[in-house]
């Protein structure tokens, strides 16, 4: 390549970060990790941080850890375990089969609980959670000391033991970093470290009655792992003085660097996990994956792409700034990845009767279609035809406004990969609704064969009556209100009564019978759908509009 012509690269404050470290011997490899609480499903601001640790990991030839921070045996389940793992791998980041627990090192934690307290640093505390509270101070006036805070050593280890021994009531005492009270920063202000909970654990079981509080687990995690980078949200930047305390006081060598950027935010979407539980448990939703949902599960289950949410990520950037994005960027994403990769099919969603009097009776024929025309590597399928067809209801009208180029009576239009229709009749029910549109065909004006007699104004789609497969349609909008915003004055979703329509009388060619691959196509004229995961089958297909083909986002050309 000649001098002046190398393609500029362009690094985000991580990895400028990260190469300084490398280049001053801070760090010889880079290990990330992301470390979720097994406590709910995942959503689309946590893909954000596992695609930015996992590429971080990958593009410095380094080790990615999958770990669970499960400190808190109250809300955790084996189940969101699972359902993090399928989100983790199905975004392509490879954490190389090896699952990390926080409850693994709970006995390293403990030691370390101890080795603070011989050096004087950690102390038990016998206020309640509310004297704790009150003696903490304020953000404009110091905390004050607690009475039980110039415990001795040996008074402090023997209460820890005890703890640990169950001798003591759940809120009884616990176990109190010493620090500062009077310190700007609250997280400095003799910081809990250990809490009484007799509980089961889901993976330790009975093992224990006092839990590690995050703050003080976190950053043991990350060093007993020889993580170098422990990348997280802003919302821990006021933590990190906490975490260096940490890992600096347990003298580990090389003790990891904690660096904080912007959380992903999308307007108007649910990502709360009590608000997403309360949902789930009041019939609103399907689950956790129902996909009106942001959760991975739920954009997964619709027919979103990895590499779509990766390239939202690419957009979206990391910075340091707090920002909001719009959730049509994300559909955008999801368009330019899908329109050249995925088939393009013909579905009538609202379907009447087309009857071609003309056509020969008990006849049917085989037409070629381009199964993509922007990729001609997607090839070409088959359709029949014949005399019965369907086509959408919105395809006719018998009064047509101006500027109507489909079917009504006396115009002429193209049956998409087919012929030339004039509309010559209908018919309609007691009630004034049609039923069936007659038409006639011109079988010299058969696609591909280089007919320029005349031209029409309108193309519309279809399916053989007799051929066509029965399916159920959902049409998914927001499922928040935006009108009235997320959340009403009780913290309750508001939520949008038109969030799922459900289209039972369906039709979609015959080329997708008996399917049972979940995978996406364009339904041409009305949007990507794909095959619902949970509830189609191959004799009862049911299909989610993935997204609209019509996109309000305008992506930034500078």
């Amino acid at each position: 390549m000649e001098e002046g012509n190398e393609a500029a690269v362009t690094k985000n404050f991580i990895e400028d970060e990260i190469d300084k470290d490398l280049a001053n011997g801070r760090y010889t490899e880079i290990v990330t990790r992301f470390p979720p609480e097994p406590n709910g499903y995942l959503h689309i601001g946590h893909a954000k941080s596992i695609i930015l640790n996992s590429g971080l990991a990958k593009k410095y030839g380094g080790h990615f850890h999958l770990r669970f921070d499960d400190t808190n045996p109250m809300k955790e389940k084996t189940e969101f375990v699972e359902a993090i793992k399928k989100d983790v791998e199905w975004l392509g980041a490879d954490y190389e089969g090896k699952v990390y627990f926080a409850s693994d090192y709970f006995d390293i934690m403990y030691e370390s609980a101890i080795k603070l307290i011989k050096k004087g640093l950690a102390y038990v505390d016998d206020l309640s959670a509310d004297e704790i509270r009150e003696y903490r101070g304020t953000l404009t006036e110091p905390g004050k000391n607690s009475p039980y805070r110039e415990r001795t050593i040996e008074e402090n280890l023997d209460l820890f033991t005890r703890m640990k021994d169950g001798e003591f009531e759940d809120g009884a005492r616990v176990l109190r970093a010493k620090i500062d009270m009077a310190s700007p920063n609250m997280n400095m202000r003799d910081p809990v470290i250990y809490r009484i909970a007799h509980m089961t654990h889901h993976n330790t079981g009975d093992k224990w009655c006092i839990y590690p509080m995050y703050d003080f687990a976190h950053p043991i995690e990350d060093a007993t792992e020889g993580i170098s980078h422990s990348i997280c949200t802003l919302e821990f930047e006021d933590h990190r003085p906490l975490y260096d305390w940490v890992v600096n006081n347990l003298d580990y060598p090389h003790p990891p660097r904690q660096i904080e950027f912007a959380k992903l935010y999308l307007k108007n979407v649910v990502t709360g996990k009590r608000y997403i539980k309360r949902l789930v448990e009041n019939g609103t939703v399907d689950g956790w994956d129902d996909p009106r949902l942001v959760t991975i599960a739920a954009l997964r289950r619709r027919g979103f792409t990895p590499e779509s949410i990766r390239m939202f990520m690419e957009l979206s950037g990391v910075g340091k700034a707090n920002s909001t994005s719009d959730y049509a960027m994300l559909e955008y994403c999801l368009r330019e990845d899908l329109k050249l990769k995925k088939k393009r099919v013909m579905a009538v969603l609202d379907p009447i009767k087309l009857v071609i009097t003309n056509y020969p009776e008990g006849v049917e024929e085989i037409l070629e279609a381009d199964n993509n025309l922007e990729n001609e590597e997607l090839g070409k399928r088959e359709l029949s035809f014949g005399r019965e067809l369907y086509i959408e209801r919105s395809d006719f009208m018998i009064d047509p406004p101006k500027k109507y180029y489909r079917l009504f009576p006396g115009n002429e239009v193209r049956l998409m990969n087919a012929y030339f229709v004039k509309c010559t009749g209908y018919k309609t029910d007691e009630n004034g609704n049609v039923t069936e549109v007659e038409c006639t065909y011109d079988p010299e004006t058969k696609s591909g064969s280089g007919f320029t007699g005349r031209k029409v104004k309108g193309t519309i789609h279809w399916v053989n009556a007799r051929t066509a497969v029965p399916c159920e349609v959902r049409l998914y909008e927001n499922i928040v209100d935006e009108e009235k915003g997320v959340y009403d004055d009780e913290g309750n979703v508001n939520v949008n009564p038109n969030s799922l329509t459900v289209l039972k009388n369906c039709f979609v060619e015959e080329s997708l019978k008996g399917t049972d691959t979940v995978d996406q196509y364009q339904f041409v004229r009305n949007g990507f759908f794909c095959l619902d995961s949970k509830d189609s089958k191959p004799d009862a297909l049911v299909f989610n509009r993935i997204v609209s083909l019509k996109s309000s986002y305008k992506p930034d050309k500078n």
